[in-house]
Protein backbone atom coordinates (compact mmCIF):
# COMPACT_ATOMS: atom_id res chain seq x y z
CA UNK A 1 0.00 0.00 0.00
CA UNK A 2 1.44 3.38 -1.08
CA UNK A 3 1.85 6.07 -4.12
CA UNK A 4 3.10 4.44 -7.40
CA UNK A 5 6.48 4.88 -8.00
CA UNK A 6 6.22 7.41 -10.70
CA UNK A 7 4.48 10.00 -9.04
CA UNK A 8 6.73 9.41 -6.22
CA UNK A 9 9.62 10.09 -9.33
CA UNK A 10 7.83 13.07 -10.56
CA UNK A 11 7.26 14.94 -7.21
CA UNK A 12 11.05 14.91 -6.91
CA UNK A 13 12.04 16.36 -9.91
CA UNK A 14 9.11 18.91 -9.53
CA UNK A 15 10.28 19.92 -6.32
CA UNK A 16 12.70 22.75 -6.16
CA UNK A 17 14.63 21.63 -3.19
CA UNK A 18 17.09 24.75 -2.84
CA UNK A 19 13.43 26.85 -2.57
CA UNK A 20 12.18 24.41 -0.30
CA UNK A 21 15.37 24.08 2.35
CA UNK A 22 15.67 28.10 2.04
CA UNK A 23 12.20 28.15 3.85
CA UNK A 24 14.50 26.19 6.97
CA UNK A 25 17.89 27.69 6.69
CA UNK A 26 19.77 30.84 4.61
CA UNK A 27 21.27 29.14 1.92
CA UNK A 28 24.06 31.03 -0.24
CA UNK A 29 25.56 30.20 -3.74
CA UNK A 30 28.92 28.56 -3.93
CA UNK A 31 29.74 28.08 -6.82
CA UNK A 32 27.33 25.22 -8.40
CA UNK A 33 26.23 24.56 -5.13
CA UNK A 34 24.50 26.33 -2.26
CA UNK A 35 25.54 26.19 1.21
CA UNK A 36 24.37 27.32 4.96
CA UNK A 37 24.00 26.50 8.47
CA UNK A 38 22.91 22.40 8.96
CA UNK A 39 19.56 22.38 10.36
CA UNK A 40 20.37 18.85 11.77
CA UNK A 41 23.18 19.96 14.50
CA UNK A 42 24.08 23.15 15.81
CA UNK A 43 27.06 24.82 14.03
CA UNK A 44 28.88 27.83 13.38
CA UNK A 45 30.47 27.27 10.26
CA UNK A 46 28.51 26.17 6.90
CA UNK A 47 28.52 22.49 6.20
CA UNK A 48 25.62 22.32 5.01
CA UNK A 49 25.66 21.43 1.11
CA UNK A 50 22.81 21.72 -1.76
CA UNK A 51 22.91 20.15 -5.15
CA UNK A 52 19.85 21.41 -6.91
CA UNK A 53 20.87 19.94 -10.07
CA UNK A 54 20.79 16.07 -8.61
CA UNK A 55 18.14 17.35 -5.83
CA UNK A 56 20.43 16.84 -2.94
CA UNK A 57 21.67 17.52 0.41
CA UNK A 58 24.50 16.90 2.53
CA UNK A 59 26.32 17.85 5.61
CA UNK A 60 30.05 17.26 6.13
CA UNK A 61 29.55 17.86 9.81
CA UNK A 62 26.90 15.76 10.97
CA UNK A 63 26.55 13.32 7.71
CA UNK A 64 23.10 14.16 7.04
CA UNK A 65 22.01 13.69 3.32
CA UNK A 66 18.95 12.77 1.01
CA UNK A 67 16.53 14.54 -1.13
CA UNK A 68 13.15 16.64 -0.79
CA UNK A 69 11.25 13.91 0.61
CA UNK A 70 13.77 13.01 3.36
CA UNK A 71 14.05 16.39 4.25
CA UNK A 72 10.37 17.16 4.67
CA UNK A 73 10.54 13.18 6.64
CA UNK A 74 13.17 14.72 9.29
CA UNK A 75 12.32 17.80 9.99
CA UNK A 76 8.49 17.56 9.95
CA UNK A 77 8.10 14.29 11.60
CA UNK A 78 6.55 12.87 8.48
CA UNK A 79 6.31 9.12 7.30
CA UNK A 80 6.95 8.25 3.53
CA UNK A 81 3.58 8.63 2.02
CA UNK A 82 3.31 11.75 4.16
CA UNK A 83 5.96 13.81 3.12
CA UNK A 84 5.02 12.66 -0.46
CA UNK A 85 1.66 14.14 0.22
CA UNK A 86 3.02 17.26 1.73
CA UNK A 87 5.56 17.92 -1.02
CA UNK A 88 3.20 17.29 -4.03
CA UNK A 89 0.58 19.65 -2.35
CA UNK A 90 2.86 22.66 -2.91
CA UNK A 91 3.86 21.15 -6.52
CA UNK A 92 0.16 20.89 -8.00
CA UNK A 93 1.08 17.12 -8.45
CA UNK A 94 -1.89 14.80 -8.58
CA UNK A 95 -1.23 11.40 -7.26
CA UNK A 96 -2.44 7.87 -7.66
CA UNK A 97 -2.26 4.79 -5.18
CA UNK A 98 -1.28 0.98 -5.63
CA UNK A 99 -4.26 0.51 -2.90
CA UNK A 100 -7.60 1.82 -4.29
CA UNK A 101 -9.15 2.39 -0.90
CA UNK A 102 -6.28 3.96 0.14
CA UNK A 103 -6.81 6.71 -2.44
CA UNK A 104 -10.27 7.14 -1.86
CA UNK A 105 -9.34 7.42 2.24
CA UNK A 106 -6.70 10.00 1.09
CA UNK A 107 -9.72 11.81 -1.18
CA UNK A 108 -12.11 11.65 1.94
CA UNK A 109 -9.39 13.46 4.39
CA UNK A 110 -8.46 15.76 2.38
CA UNK A 111 -12.55 16.80 1.62
CA UNK A 112 -12.50 16.67 5.55
CA UNK A 113 -9.57 19.25 5.97
CA UNK A 114 -11.02 21.56 3.22
CA UNK A 115 -13.81 21.80 5.10
CA UNK A 116 -12.48 22.40 8.96
CA UNK A 117 -10.38 25.08 6.77
CA UNK A 118 -13.22 26.89 5.26
CA UNK A 119 -15.30 26.56 9.11
CA UNK A 120 -11.46 28.11 10.37
CA UNK A 121 -12.35 31.03 7.99
CA UNK A 122 -15.95 31.48 8.97
CA UNK A 123 -15.25 31.61 12.29
CA UNK A 124 -12.46 33.74 12.30
CA UNK A 125 -14.23 36.55 10.12
CA UNK A 126 -16.86 36.43 12.61
CA UNK A 127 -14.65 37.20 15.45
CA UNK A 128 -13.13 40.08 13.51
CA UNK A 129 -16.29 42.19 12.50
CA UNK A 130 -19.55 40.31 13.73
CA UNK A 131 -21.05 42.43 16.31
CA UNK A 132 -22.24 39.86 18.03
CA UNK A 133 -18.20 38.90 18.74
CA UNK A 134 -17.61 41.99 20.56
CA UNK A 135 -17.52 40.50 23.84
CA UNK A 136 -14.86 38.17 22.95
CA UNK A 137 -12.95 40.93 21.38
CA UNK A 138 -12.54 42.82 24.00
CA UNK A 139 -12.02 40.07 26.34
CA UNK A 140 -8.97 38.77 23.92
CA UNK A 141 -7.69 42.56 24.33
CA UNK A 142 -7.83 42.39 28.04
CA UNK A 143 -5.62 38.73 27.61
CA UNK A 144 -3.05 40.94 25.71
CA UNK A 145 -4.11 39.83 22.28
CA UNK A 146 -4.10 42.07 19.24
CA UNK A 147 -5.50 42.17 15.74
CA UNK A 148 -1.85 40.80 14.22
CA UNK A 149 -2.10 37.97 16.93
CA UNK A 150 -6.17 37.08 16.40
CA UNK A 151 -4.87 37.10 12.48
CA UNK A 152 -1.78 35.08 13.14
CA UNK A 153 -3.36 32.24 14.77
CA UNK A 154 -6.82 32.46 13.01
CA UNK A 155 -8.87 32.68 16.28
CA UNK A 156 -12.39 32.31 15.79
CA UNK A 157 -15.68 32.91 17.46
CA UNK A 158 -18.57 30.50 17.45
CA UNK A 159 -22.16 32.40 17.30
CA UNK A 160 -24.33 31.84 20.00
CA UNK A 161 -26.83 30.31 17.32
CA UNK A 162 -27.39 26.61 16.48
CA UNK A 163 -26.86 26.30 13.05
CA UNK A 164 -24.90 29.01 11.30
CA UNK A 165 -22.05 27.38 10.27
CA UNK A 166 -24.30 24.67 8.58
CA UNK A 167 -25.93 27.06 6.48
CA UNK A 168 -23.35 28.60 5.79
CA UNK A 169 -21.22 25.01 4.54
CA UNK A 170 -23.95 23.13 3.50
CA UNK A 171 -21.63 19.67 4.18
CA UNK A 172 -23.39 16.52 3.54
CA UNK A 173 -24.44 14.53 7.06
CA UNK A 174 -21.29 12.58 7.26
CA UNK A 175 -18.96 15.37 5.97
CA UNK A 176 -20.47 17.54 9.22
CA UNK A 177 -20.05 14.58 11.71
CA UNK A 178 -16.37 12.80 10.17
CA UNK A 179 -14.79 16.70 10.26
CA UNK A 180 -16.55 17.30 13.92
CA UNK A 181 -17.91 20.24 12.50
CA UNK A 182 -21.57 19.78 13.79
CA UNK A 183 -24.19 16.79 13.63
CA UNK A 184 -27.55 15.95 12.62
CA UNK A 185 -29.81 16.18 15.61
CA UNK A 186 -32.83 14.31 17.08
CA UNK A 187 -35.15 17.05 14.86
CA UNK A 188 -33.03 15.38 11.86
CA UNK A 189 -31.81 19.14 11.16
CA UNK A 190 -28.27 19.64 11.16
CA UNK A 191 -26.90 21.24 14.59
CA UNK A 192 -23.26 22.96 14.78
CA UNK A 193 -20.99 21.60 17.37
CA UNK A 194 -19.68 24.90 18.80
CA UNK A 195 -21.43 27.46 20.03
CA UNK A 196 -20.78 30.89 22.22
CA UNK A 197 -17.53 30.34 21.97
CA UNK A 198 -13.57 31.75 21.43
CA UNK A 199 -12.71 29.22 18.98
CA UNK A 200 -8.55 28.45 18.63
CA UNK A 201 -7.96 26.29 15.96
CA UNK A 202 -5.78 22.98 16.28
CA UNK A 203 -3.59 22.18 13.15
CA UNK A 204 -1.80 19.09 12.47
CA UNK A 205 2.25 19.25 11.66
CA UNK A 206 2.10 20.12 8.27
CA UNK A 207 -0.83 22.82 8.95
CA UNK A 208 -3.78 21.22 7.85
CA UNK A 209 -6.78 22.83 10.14
CA UNK A 210 -8.22 19.64 11.88
CA UNK A 211 -9.92 20.42 14.93
CA UNK A 212 -11.40 23.44 17.12
CA UNK A 213 -10.48 24.36 20.91
CA UNK A 214 -13.16 26.07 22.28
CA UNK A 215 -13.19 28.63 25.34
CA UNK A 216 -16.36 29.74 26.74
CA UNK A 217 -16.43 33.78 28.01
CA UNK A 218 -15.73 34.51 31.64
CA UNK A 219 -19.47 34.46 32.67
CA UNK A 220 -20.87 32.21 30.34
CA UNK A 221 -22.23 29.23 31.14
CA UNK A 222 -20.34 25.13 30.72
CA UNK A 223 -17.23 24.15 31.00
CA UNK A 224 -14.33 26.02 30.09
CA UNK A 225 -13.18 24.16 27.26
CA UNK A 226 -14.75 22.42 24.86
CA UNK A 227 -13.14 20.44 22.09
CA UNK A 228 -13.45 18.90 18.59
CA UNK A 229 -14.73 15.15 19.97
CA UNK A 230 -11.90 12.43 19.36
CA UNK A 231 -14.91 10.33 17.52
CA UNK A 232 -14.38 12.45 14.20
CA UNK A 233 -12.24 11.43 11.33
CA UNK A 234 -9.32 13.86 11.21
CA UNK A 235 -8.12 14.68 15.32
CA UNK A 236 -7.32 12.51 18.22
CA UNK A 237 -6.43 14.65 21.12
CA UNK A 238 -4.07 12.06 22.28
CA UNK A 239 -1.75 12.23 19.56
CA UNK A 240 -2.07 15.86 18.36
CA UNK A 241 0.18 18.96 20.39
CA UNK A 242 -1.53 22.34 19.58
CA UNK A 243 1.13 24.68 17.92
CA UNK A 244 3.38 22.29 16.58
CA UNK A 245 2.65 23.03 13.01
CA UNK A 246 3.97 26.81 13.88
CA UNK A 247 7.07 25.50 16.26
CA UNK A 248 8.52 22.62 14.77
CA UNK A 249 11.29 24.54 13.36
CA UNK A 250 11.99 26.70 16.49
CA UNK A 251 12.12 23.23 18.34
CA UNK A 252 14.51 21.90 16.04
CA UNK A 253 16.56 25.26 16.12
CA UNK A 254 16.76 25.25 20.10
CA UNK A 255 16.56 21.18 20.39
CA UNK A 256 13.82 21.44 23.17
CA UNK A 257 10.23 21.63 23.10
CA UNK A 258 7.89 23.44 25.74
CA UNK A 259 5.16 21.71 26.94
CA UNK A 260 2.02 24.39 28.52
CA UNK A 261 -1.55 23.02 29.23
CA UNK A 262 -3.30 25.86 27.47
CA UNK A 263 -3.36 27.74 23.89
CA UNK A 264 -2.70 30.90 24.78
CA UNK A 265 0.50 29.96 26.63
CA UNK A 266 2.15 28.76 23.49
CA UNK A 267 0.80 32.27 22.06
CA UNK A 268 2.23 33.94 24.70
CA UNK A 269 5.88 32.24 24.83
CA UNK A 270 5.96 32.48 20.96
CA UNK A 271 5.25 36.63 21.59
CA UNK A 272 7.97 36.44 24.39
CA UNK A 273 10.67 35.25 22.08
CA UNK A 274 10.64 31.40 22.69
CA UNK A 275 8.99 30.14 19.47
CA UNK A 276 8.83 26.53 20.49
CA UNK A 277 5.84 25.83 22.89
CA UNK A 278 3.04 23.32 21.89
CA UNK A 279 0.25 22.25 24.41
CA UNK A 280 -1.69 19.13 24.81
CA UNK A 281 -5.33 19.55 23.56
CA UNK A 282 -7.43 18.85 26.79
CA UNK A 283 -5.48 15.71 27.98
CA UNK A 284 -2.39 15.10 29.91
CA UNK A 285 0.72 14.40 28.09
CA UNK A 286 0.84 10.88 26.43
CA UNK A 287 2.66 8.41 25.18
CA UNK A 288 2.03 9.15 21.43
CA UNK A 289 2.97 13.18 22.36
CA UNK A 290 6.67 11.90 23.70
CA UNK A 291 7.07 9.99 20.34
CA UNK A 292 6.28 13.30 18.10
CA UNK A 293 8.30 15.58 20.04
CA UNK A 294 11.17 12.58 19.86
CA UNK A 295 11.28 13.48 15.78
CA UNK A 296 12.42 17.29 17.05
CA UNK A 297 14.15 17.96 19.99
CA UNK A 298 15.90 15.41 22.71
CA UNK A 299 14.39 17.85 25.80
CA UNK A 300 10.75 18.33 26.99
CA UNK A 301 10.36 21.59 29.40
CA UNK A 302 6.55 21.11 30.88
CA UNK A 303 5.36 24.37 31.96
CA UNK A 304 3.09 23.90 34.07
CA UNK A 305 2.49 22.91 37.73
CA UNK A 306 4.26 19.42 37.58
CA UNK A 307 3.27 18.47 41.37
CA UNK A 308 -0.32 16.96 39.61
CA UNK A 309 2.11 15.49 37.43
CA UNK A 310 4.50 13.86 39.26
CA UNK A 311 1.69 12.00 41.48
CA UNK A 312 0.38 10.41 38.79
CA UNK A 313 2.74 10.00 36.02
CA UNK A 314 6.15 10.07 37.70
CA UNK A 315 6.94 6.60 36.59
CA UNK A 316 5.43 6.89 33.09
CA UNK A 317 7.90 10.16 32.68
CA UNK A 318 11.08 7.99 33.84
CA UNK A 319 9.94 4.90 31.09
CA UNK A 320 9.52 7.56 28.17
CA UNK A 321 13.00 9.55 29.12
CA UNK A 322 14.66 6.06 28.92
CA UNK A 323 12.69 4.57 25.60
CA UNK A 324 13.04 7.50 23.67
CA UNK A 325 16.03 9.53 25.10
CA UNK A 326 14.17 12.62 26.04
CA UNK A 327 15.11 14.37 28.68
CA UNK A 328 12.17 15.78 31.17
CA UNK A 329 12.55 19.26 32.74
CA UNK A 330 10.23 21.63 34.71
CA UNK A 331 10.12 25.23 34.61
CA UNK A 332 10.06 26.81 37.84
CA UNK A 333 7.00 28.90 36.96
CA UNK A 334 5.58 31.39 39.64
CA UNK A 335 2.67 29.26 41.76
CA UNK A 336 -0.62 30.10 40.34
CA UNK A 337 0.75 32.62 37.14
CA UNK A 338 0.00 31.08 33.73
CA UNK A 339 2.74 31.13 31.31
CA UNK A 340 0.55 33.37 28.74
CA UNK A 341 0.20 36.22 31.68
CA UNK A 342 3.65 35.73 32.45
CA UNK A 343 4.67 36.30 29.30
CA UNK A 344 3.11 40.15 29.28
CA UNK A 345 3.65 40.71 32.31
CA UNK A 346 7.37 39.97 33.03
CA UNK A 347 8.87 38.38 29.57
CA UNK A 348 12.00 37.80 31.34
CA UNK A 349 10.95 36.03 34.22
CA UNK A 350 9.24 33.34 31.76
CA UNK A 351 12.37 33.37 29.75
CA UNK A 352 14.59 32.75 33.14
CA UNK A 353 12.31 29.89 34.34
CA UNK A 354 12.56 27.74 31.04
CA UNK A 355 16.42 28.37 31.11
CA UNK A 356 16.57 27.30 34.48
CA UNK A 357 14.29 24.57 34.25
CA UNK A 358 15.32 21.49 36.47
CA UNK A 359 15.18 17.69 35.97
CA UNK A 360 11.84 16.24 36.41
CA UNK A 361 13.21 14.58 39.74
CA UNK A 362 15.15 17.49 40.90
CA UNK A 363 12.17 19.73 40.55
CA UNK A 364 10.33 17.29 42.43
CA UNK A 365 12.68 16.66 45.81
CA UNK A 366 13.20 20.77 45.77
CA UNK A 367 9.77 21.33 45.84
CA UNK A 368 9.77 18.63 48.88
CA UNK A 369 12.90 20.45 50.57
CA UNK A 370 12.09 24.09 49.94
CA UNK A 371 8.47 23.45 51.67
CA UNK A 372 9.95 21.82 54.48
CA UNK A 373 10.87 23.15 58.13
CA UNK A 374 14.49 22.27 57.96
CA UNK A 375 15.03 24.13 61.51
CA UNK A 376 14.45 21.53 63.76
CA UNK A 377 15.66 17.15 63.75
CA UNK A 378 12.38 16.50 62.82
CA UNK A 379 11.47 18.48 60.46
CA UNK A 380 14.23 16.94 58.30
CA UNK A 381 13.86 13.26 58.95
CA UNK A 382 10.35 14.27 57.56
CA UNK A 383 11.28 15.90 54.86
CA UNK A 384 14.44 13.45 53.91
CA UNK A 385 11.40 10.57 54.11
CA UNK A 386 9.24 12.20 51.50
CA UNK A 387 12.01 12.90 49.31
CA UNK A 388 13.67 9.55 49.57
CA UNK A 389 9.84 8.90 48.77
CA UNK A 390 10.20 10.25 45.33
CA UNK A 391 13.57 9.29 44.38
CA UNK A 392 12.77 5.45 44.77
CA UNK A 393 10.53 5.86 42.05
CA UNK A 394 13.49 6.72 39.43
CA UNK A 395 14.64 3.47 37.29
CA UNK A 396 17.94 4.10 37.69
CA UNK A 397 20.47 3.34 40.37
CA UNK A 398 22.73 6.27 39.87
CA UNK A 399 20.66 8.72 39.49
CA UNK A 400 18.63 7.87 42.65
CA UNK A 401 22.26 8.06 44.67
CA UNK A 402 22.97 10.99 43.23
CA UNK A 403 19.78 12.64 44.52
CA UNK A 404 20.39 10.15 47.96
CA UNK A 405 23.15 12.07 48.47
CA UNK A 406 21.69 15.85 47.50
CA UNK A 407 18.79 14.96 50.42
CA UNK A 408 21.39 13.84 53.08
CA UNK A 409 23.78 17.17 52.15
CA UNK A 410 20.49 19.33 52.58
CA UNK A 411 18.52 17.76 55.46
CA UNK A 412 21.99 16.86 57.30
CA UNK A 413 21.80 13.27 58.03
CA UNK A 414 24.04 10.76 57.13
CA UNK A 415 23.73 9.44 53.49
CA UNK A 416 24.25 5.47 54.18
CA UNK A 417 21.15 5.60 56.38
CA UNK A 418 18.83 6.82 53.25
CA UNK A 419 20.85 4.14 51.12
CA UNK A 420 19.94 1.82 53.99
CA UNK A 421 16.06 2.80 53.75
CA UNK A 422 16.06 2.44 50.04
CA UNK A 423 17.77 -0.90 50.22
CA UNK A 424 15.21 -1.97 53.19
CA UNK A 425 11.96 -0.29 50.45
CA UNK A 426 13.04 -2.52 47.84
CA UNK A 427 13.22 -5.80 49.74
CA UNK A 428 9.93 -5.50 51.47
CA UNK A 429 7.04 -2.50 51.06
CA UNK A 430 7.15 -0.68 54.26
CA UNK A 431 3.90 -0.77 56.49
CA UNK A 432 1.47 2.06 55.86
CA UNK A 433 1.79 4.76 58.12
CA UNK A 434 -1.26 6.60 59.60
CA UNK A 435 0.52 10.10 58.74
CA UNK A 436 1.08 8.78 56.00
CA UNK A 437 -2.90 8.34 55.29
CA UNK A 438 -3.85 11.42 56.08
CA UNK A 439 -1.22 12.92 53.80
CA UNK A 440 -3.23 11.72 50.99
CA UNK A 441 -1.44 8.08 50.69
CA UNK A 442 -1.18 5.62 47.62
CA UNK A 443 -4.62 5.58 45.53
CA UNK A 444 -4.89 1.63 47.27
CA UNK A 445 -4.97 3.14 50.44
CA UNK A 446 -7.72 5.89 49.46
CA UNK A 447 -9.66 3.15 47.48
CA UNK A 448 -9.44 1.20 50.89
CA UNK A 449 -10.22 4.20 52.91
CA UNK A 450 -13.45 5.35 51.13
CA UNK A 451 -14.33 0.98 51.35
CA UNK A 452 -14.09 0.98 54.97
CA UNK A 453 -16.03 4.50 55.70
CA UNK A 454 -18.53 4.86 52.46
CA UNK A 455 -18.57 1.06 51.29
CA UNK A 456 -21.92 1.70 48.89
CA UNK A 457 -19.92 4.50 46.92
CA UNK A 458 -16.56 2.36 45.77
CA UNK A 459 -17.44 -1.41 46.64
CA UNK A 460 -18.95 -2.37 43.31
CA UNK A 461 -15.67 -1.38 41.48
CA UNK A 462 -13.33 -2.97 43.75
CA UNK A 463 -11.77 -6.48 42.19
CA UNK A 464 -8.31 -7.91 43.42
CA UNK A 465 -7.36 -7.81 39.90
CA UNK A 466 -6.71 -3.48 40.60
CA UNK A 467 -4.07 -3.90 43.80
CA UNK A 468 -0.85 -5.00 42.37
CA UNK A 469 0.42 -6.08 46.21
CA UNK A 470 -0.86 -9.08 48.03
CA UNK A 471 -1.04 -6.84 51.15
CA UNK A 472 -3.79 -4.42 49.57
CA UNK A 473 -5.16 -7.74 48.55
CA UNK A 474 -5.78 -9.01 51.72
CA UNK A 475 -6.78 -5.74 53.17
CA UNK A 476 -9.65 -5.42 50.24
CA UNK A 477 -11.13 -9.15 51.07
CA UNK A 478 -10.70 -8.56 54.95
CA UNK A 479 -13.29 -5.04 54.37
CA UNK A 480 -15.20 -6.45 51.54
CA UNK A 481 -16.14 -9.55 53.81
CA UNK A 482 -16.75 -7.78 57.02
CA UNK A 483 -19.59 -5.44 58.06
CA UNK A 484 -17.45 -3.32 60.57
CA UNK A 485 -13.66 -2.16 61.43
CA UNK A 486 -13.77 -4.67 64.45
CA UNK A 487 -14.91 -7.31 62.44
CA UNK A 488 -12.01 -6.68 59.26
CA UNK A 489 -9.10 -6.47 62.08
CA UNK A 490 -10.65 -9.61 64.30
CA UNK A 491 -11.77 -11.80 61.47
CA UNK A 492 -10.21 -10.36 58.38
CA UNK A 493 -6.44 -10.14 59.40
CA UNK A 494 -6.15 -13.30 61.32
CA UNK A 495 -3.37 -12.28 63.25
CA UNK A 496 -0.97 -10.70 60.16
CA UNK A 497 0.31 -8.32 61.73
CA UNK A 498 0.90 -6.02 58.38
CA UNK A 499 -2.42 -6.38 57.60
CA UNK A 500 -3.87 -5.49 60.93
CA UNK A 501 -1.52 -2.02 61.11
CA UNK A 502 -2.75 -1.76 57.22
CA UNK A 503 -6.27 -1.77 58.20
CA UNK A 504 -6.03 0.20 61.40
CA UNK A 505 -4.52 2.99 59.50
CA UNK A 506 -7.23 3.19 56.69
CA UNK A 507 -9.91 3.45 59.70
CA UNK A 508 -8.34 6.51 61.04
CA UNK A 509 -7.26 8.02 57.41
CA UNK A 510 -8.66 11.08 55.91
CA UNK A 511 -10.72 10.45 51.74
CA UNK A 512 -9.29 13.14 49.86
CA UNK A 513 -11.13 12.27 46.29
CA UNK A 514 -14.17 10.58 45.30
CA UNK A 515 -15.29 7.03 44.01
CA UNK A 516 -14.69 7.66 40.40
CA UNK A 517 -11.10 9.21 40.02
CA UNK A 518 -9.76 6.87 42.48
CA UNK A 519 -11.33 3.50 40.07
CA UNK A 520 -9.93 5.33 37.10
CA UNK A 521 -6.01 5.75 38.15
CA UNK A 522 -6.66 1.96 39.65
CA UNK A 523 -7.96 0.63 36.31
CA UNK A 524 -5.21 2.80 34.60
CA UNK A 525 -2.46 1.24 36.64
CA UNK A 526 -4.09 -2.29 36.54
CA UNK A 527 -4.35 -1.81 32.33
CA UNK A 528 -0.52 -0.59 32.04
CA UNK A 529 0.45 -3.42 34.17
CA UNK A 530 -1.27 -6.07 31.75
CA UNK A 531 -0.54 -4.09 28.55
CA UNK A 532 3.39 -4.74 29.80
CA UNK A 533 2.76 -8.15 30.23
CA UNK A 534 0.81 -8.74 26.77
CA UNK A 535 3.97 -6.72 25.24
CA UNK A 536 6.48 -8.75 26.42
CA UNK A 537 4.06 -11.98 25.71
CA UNK A 538 4.18 -10.73 22.07
CA UNK A 539 7.63 -10.36 21.25
CA UNK A 540 8.15 -13.50 23.07
CA UNK A 541 5.91 -15.49 20.93
CA UNK A 542 6.09 -17.18 17.48
CA UNK A 543 2.46 -15.33 16.47
CA UNK A 544 3.21 -12.01 17.91
CA UNK A 545 0.39 -10.44 15.53
CA UNK A 546 -2.38 -12.54 17.84
CA UNK A 547 -2.20 -9.84 20.31
CA UNK A 548 -1.93 -6.97 17.62
CA UNK A 549 -5.73 -6.05 18.47
CA UNK A 550 -5.83 -6.85 22.03
CA UNK A 551 -3.55 -4.17 22.31
CA UNK A 552 -4.66 -1.99 19.85
CA UNK A 553 -7.88 -1.74 21.99
CA UNK A 554 -6.24 -1.63 25.14
CA UNK A 555 -4.02 1.79 24.76
CA UNK A 556 -6.55 4.13 23.75
CA UNK A 557 -8.82 2.89 26.91
CA UNK A 558 -6.50 4.02 29.08
CA UNK A 559 -5.49 7.08 28.01
CA UNK A 560 -9.38 7.58 27.64
CA UNK A 561 -9.31 6.94 31.73
CA UNK A 562 -7.52 9.93 32.04
CA UNK A 563 -9.87 12.31 30.16
CA UNK A 564 -12.46 13.47 32.69
CA UNK A 565 -14.92 13.27 29.43
CA UNK A 566 -14.43 10.09 28.75
CA UNK A 567 -13.13 8.37 31.92
CA UNK A 568 -16.47 6.96 33.17
CA UNK A 569 -17.00 5.20 29.24
CA UNK A 570 -13.56 3.91 30.09
CA UNK A 571 -14.06 2.45 33.13
CA UNK A 572 -17.08 0.57 32.33
CA UNK A 573 -15.20 -1.30 29.02
CA UNK A 574 -11.65 -2.03 30.94
CA UNK A 575 -13.02 -3.32 34.48
CA UNK A 576 -14.63 -6.22 32.84
CA UNK A 577 -12.31 -6.89 30.97
CA UNK A 578 -9.12 -6.53 33.31
CA UNK A 579 -11.66 -9.20 35.61
CA UNK A 580 -11.74 -11.24 32.98
CA UNK A 581 -8.39 -11.09 31.28
CA UNK A 582 -6.18 -9.22 33.53
CA UNK A 583 -5.77 -11.65 36.75
CA UNK A 584 -3.20 -13.78 35.20
CA UNK A 585 -1.47 -11.28 33.70
CA UNK A 586 -0.14 -8.82 36.50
Amino acid sequence: MGIVDEDIARVRDTTDIVALISQRVALKRVGRRWSGLCPFHNEKSPSFSVNSEEGFYYCFGCRASGDAITFVRELDGLDFVGAVEFLAQKAGVTLNYTDKNEGESRKRRNRLVKSVEQAVEFYHQRLLSAPDAGPARAYLKSRGFNGEMVREYKLGWAPDDWDTLCRELKLKPDDLRESGLGFVNKRNRQQDFFRARLLFPIFDVNGDPIAFGGRKLPDAEGPKYRNTSDECVLYSKSKVLYGLNKSKSGIVSADEAIVCEGYTDVIGFAEAGMPRAVATCGTALTEEHFKTLKRFAKRVVLAFDADDAGQNAAERFYEWEKAYEVDVAVAALPPGVDPADLARSDPEALRAAVEEAKPFLGFRVDRVLDRADLSSPEGRARAAETAVGLVQQHPSTLVRDQYLMAIADRCRIDVEQLRNRRIQATVRQAPVTRAAVSRNGSTEDQALCLLLHDRDAIIKYLDPVLFESSLHRDALAAISETTTVHEALDQGAQGDPDLVDLIGTLAVGEINENAEDLVARLVDRAAGRVLKVMQVEARQSSDPASYGATIAWLKPRIEELRDFETASAAIEQLLPWLIEHGAGRQ
